[in-house]
């Protein structure tokens, strides 16, 4: 642990040069962090710190890249949202340098780039747990699963599948089901990332207007989450963040 002091306060670092605690972050500070790494910060710099600091706020964790390009182009024009003028800006990468400036964790990795999460022996399932925990076999073909019952393989995924998937969970998929099943993967091979639940109504009110997206609605359909829940049976990684219980 390091630290820098900034107009006689003191603000603990860690290893990364990341601020240690988040609430500390101020505009002096985040103009003493750019210097360390020799940027001086201009009106461009700061509408994607607050674009930032605001996707943070809204979501609590910080966006990947398409999702902050899809939040600046709507807040400062899609000039200010392309990979050239972000990489000017941040040199050094505007997800670490960025991230590290405006004060917020890194990015998160999409859950199935994290292979060492499964486990090849999974515990014995509880009695309180629905879905598949290890691997199953499914029209004669044996699924790999993470310990949240996530595709270990989406690429395997298929409507069939997610029947199969939703019946061990004692759902029969319907209309509405298939709406937002299909909006999840849409979403996730737009963005690169299952949405959580704040991010998912957000996205679909856009869409489909309020009553669909309202956390009543959904919840209706996947009681157990549907961002958790309903990224299962999608046959996608486990959603990043603040997620449903």
């Amino acid at each position: 642990m390091q630290s820098l002091q900034v107009q006689g306060d003191r603000y603990e670092l860690q290893a990364d040069n990341r601020l240690a605690n988040l609430s500390e972050w101020n505009e002096d500070l985040a103009r003493a962090l750019a210097e360390r790494e020799g940027l001086t910060l201009t009106r461009d710099h700061w509408d994607v710190i607050y674009v930032m600091r605001d996707f943070y706020d809204e979501f609590n964790l910080s966006p990947i890249r398409k999702l902050l390009r899809k939040a600046l182009a709507e807040r400062c024009g899609p000039d200010k949202a392309t990979d050239e003028h972000l990489a000017r800006l941040f040199p050094g990468d505007v997800l670490v340098q960025g991230t590290r400036i405006a004060g917020l964790p890194l990015p998160m990795l999409d859950a199935e780039l994290e292979s060492s999460v499964y486990a090849a022996s999974a515990p014995e399932q509880p009695g309180h747990v629905t879905h598949f925990v290890a691997e199953f076999e499914f029209d004669g073909q044996r699924y790999k699963v993470y310990p949240h019952g996530n595709l270990v393989n989406p690429e395997q995924w298929s409507e069939p599948l997610a029947e199969f998937l939703a019946g061990k969970e004692g759902l029969t998929l319907t209309p509405e089901h298939w709406q937002v099943i299909h909006f999840l993967r849409r979403f996730y091979f737009q963005y690169g990332i299952s949405p959580m639940v704040r991010l998912l109504m957000t996205h679909m009110r856009e869409q489909f207007g309020a009553e669909k997206s309202s956390e009543e609605y959904l919840y209706g359909l996947f009681p157990k989450g549907p961002s958790r829940q309903g990224s299962r049976i999608a046959g996608l990684p486990e959603p990043q963040g603040c997620i449903d219980p």
